[in-house]
């Protein structure tokens, strides 16, 4: 069996359970057509990288990229608390939990268009270097390549692809000015990013040249109402927005983003952030759909294709949810229901003693 025959089946068999997922469950899911060495030899043999990723992607991106589409870069951590540690499991800093977390730290490069995202490149934090920790005098682990190295990296490969796209879109732990010029210089394309509440802004060109700034959150500045900033090691001028929302518990929320493109409205401008929040659901359904987090492999190389298996498996849900209009978990859903039929048909086969009262 082809290795691509393979990543098909594993793939699969991914979206389709609802336990832990390994080489002898396929292999038994299969009824033995496939050996458990033959999946084991797939995990372990020559790692997936993001160029392979694109070759499986590219063709679907090519049926819905347009001018409207969106490049979305973030992060996310796949807990792994009972993995021995490696490389690439290993502990994280959690921004949305505040804590140190176990377990994989990956980087997503996002295209998204006509209600559909597909991811069109990965990293996986490797932190291969060991270091004493000057304080503590505790031994941690670091990575000689920053995430924020990895999202520029990611975002070159994806205009070398020739993706169309017109914004690039990521939360506020990306929103550096090296890579607001990497944006707008290097890649010439425009972005929308968030703002710190203590992020420095001057009001005006002279003011920037004599270095009178000023924290966003002291500006009075009425909701969606652009207005033109100017940031510190960033040579040109943006506009500037802030948004004032309502969160679950009641409490109100600010954000400030800011963008390259002067020529859009303050509603222009949250309208395209808005899809940002396509990263969330994605992050959610690999974990959750894609069985990203049961896996019980042991190795580097191993968890890496486990992996991009999980990617394709999710890229396969994304194309079943444009084709049958039901979501990831509707569609994860009808499978399990499905399973508990198969389940209860085999198990009356099986004759049960019936219980009388």
């Amino acid at each position: 069996m082809t290795k691509k025959n393979l990543l098909d089946l594993y793939s699969e068999y991914l979206i389709s359970s609802f336990g832990q997922t390994t080489a002898t469950g396929l292999s038994a899911l299969l009824n033995g057509e496939v050996s458990h060495d033959s999946v084991q030899r797939f995990l372990a043999g020559e790692r997936h990288t993001a160029a392979d990723l694109w070759r499986v992607v590219k063709p679907h991106v090519r049926a819905i990229e347009s001018q409207d589409g969106v490049l979305i870069v973030d992060d996310s951590i796949a807990e792994k608390p009972y993995t021995d540690e490696n490389d690439i499991i290993c502990w994280h800093y959690d921004h949305s939990q505040q804590r140190n977390v176990k377990g994989i730290n990956f980087v997503t490069c996002l295209y998204h268009n006509n209600g559909i995202s597909l991811p069109v490149g990965f990293e996986l934090i490797a932190k291969t270097e060991q270091y004493t920790h000057r304080k503590s005098g505790m031994k941690k682990r670091r990575s000689p390549v920053t995430k924020n190295e990895h999202c520029r990296s990611m975002l070159q490969q994806a205009v070398c692809n020739q993706i169309t796209f017109q914004y690039v879109l990521n939360d506020v732990w990306f929103a550096s000015a090296e890579n607001m010029n990497f944006v707008k210089t290097t890649l010439k394309k425009d972005f929308i990013m968030p703002l710190k509440s203590n992020r420095k802004v001057a009001l005006s060109l002279s003011s920037k040249k004599n270095g009178q700034y000023q924290k966003v959150e002291t500006l009075t500045i009425e909701p969606m109402q652009p207005v033109t900033v100017y940031l510190e090691s960033v040579p040109y001028a943006l506009l500037l927005i802030k948004r004032v929302f309502t969160n679950e518990d009641g409490s109100i929320g600010i954000v400030y983003l800011v963008t390259s493109d002067t020529a859009l409205s303050g509603n222009g401008i949250a309208a395209i952030y808005q899809k940002r929040w396509n990263v969330e659901p994605y992050h959610k359904s690999l974990k959750q759909n894609a069985s990203l987090e049961k896996s019980p492999t042991q190795t580097v190389t191993t968890q890496s294709n486990h992996f991009f298996a999980s990617l394709c498996g999710y890229i396969k849900l994304e194309l079943l949810k444009r084709s049958t209009q039901i979501n990831h978990f509707a569609l994860k859903s009808k499978l399990y229901l499905k399973a508990l039929q198969s389940a209860y048909v085999a198990l009356l086969q099986l004759n049960p003693v019936r219980l009388v009262a």
